[in-house]
């Protein structure tokens, strides 16, 4: 962090931009500053939640209202949707830094990011974002241990992409679905889960499951509640993945 005097981190609240909000503010201090992104695929707990990490740290945390949805190429949810997801967000970014007067913008891309089909990483290069765990030579694995070293409470927190995340390629982004996926993805976490995702086929909520979490499924008591909260949502109908949830598994088309 030396190599600048002030830096915006762009924090989403998970543990890779954690760790480099906290190595910023230990270098940079008052200099270093938080923005997290405010739009429809942000689910309400995850603002919450780095709301919240940005309290507990000290560090000046300010939230930015970013237009993705209003681009017609992110809405047709192509391959390349995170692509135009992530060149709104460092626009802002960027537009955000200038006016606080901060030198550089930096983000929580790791080194297994640098060997997967990342759109949005060409975003930032394009934009001249910097990666300080890419440049440390960081992985995923580096990362939680470190945070934990540091005694960060994000250490462990299951990742979390944006809500449009779940919504098969093809199928149309809109603040109605995402915020139909939040309310059922909340449901979900108040009963007790903590690793999953709630894949949507219209009509149709398809559950992603971590494996240790299945077997809860097995007390028909406990399955009746889990589907009447998804239905809750507006769903018509709850089905559950026998292929237990693994973090970067795409839904590569619709559920006919």
């Amino acid at each position: 962090m030396g190599a600048f005097p002030s830096a915006l981190v762009c924090f989403s609240g998970g543990a890779d931009s954690a760790l480099v909000l906290k190595v910023a503010h230990d270098a940079l201090g008052d200099r270093a500053v938080a923005m997290t992104a405010v739009s429809p695929s942000l689910a309400p707990v995850e603002r919450a939640a780095a709301q919240a990490f940005c309290r507990i740290l000290g560090v000046r945390h300010v939230l930015v209202e970013t237009r993705e949805q209003d681009d017609p190429r992110y809405a047709a949810n192509g391959l390349d949707r995170c692509y135009y997801c992530k060149d709104e967000l460092y626009r802002v970014a960027g537009t955000t830094a200038r006016e606080l007067g901060l030198a550089r913008v930096l983000d929580g891309f790791n080194q297994d990011d640098a060997g997967q089909h990342r759109p949005g990483r060409r975003a930032a290069l394009e934009h001249a974002v910097d990666s300080p765990l890419i440049e440390a030579g960081l992985a995923k694995a580096d990362v939680r241990a470190i945070s934990k070293d540091l005694g960060l409470a994000t250490w462990d927190k299951p990742s979390a992409p944006c809500l449009a995340s779940r919504l098969p390629p093809g199928t149309e982004v809109t603040p109605a679905r995402l915020a139909q996926v939040a309310a059922a993805e909340e449901a979900l976490r108040e009963l007790g889960f903590r690793v999953f995702r709630v894949r949507h086929h219209e009509d149709v909520a398809r559950l992603e499951l971590a494996a240790d979490e299945l077997p809860r499924l097995l007390d028909d008591a406990f399955r009746r509640q889990v589907d009447d909260a998804v239905r809750r949502a507006g769903y018509r109908f709850v089905s559950v993945d026998l292929q237990p949830f693994r973090s970067g598994r795409l839904t590569l088309a619709p559920m006919p």
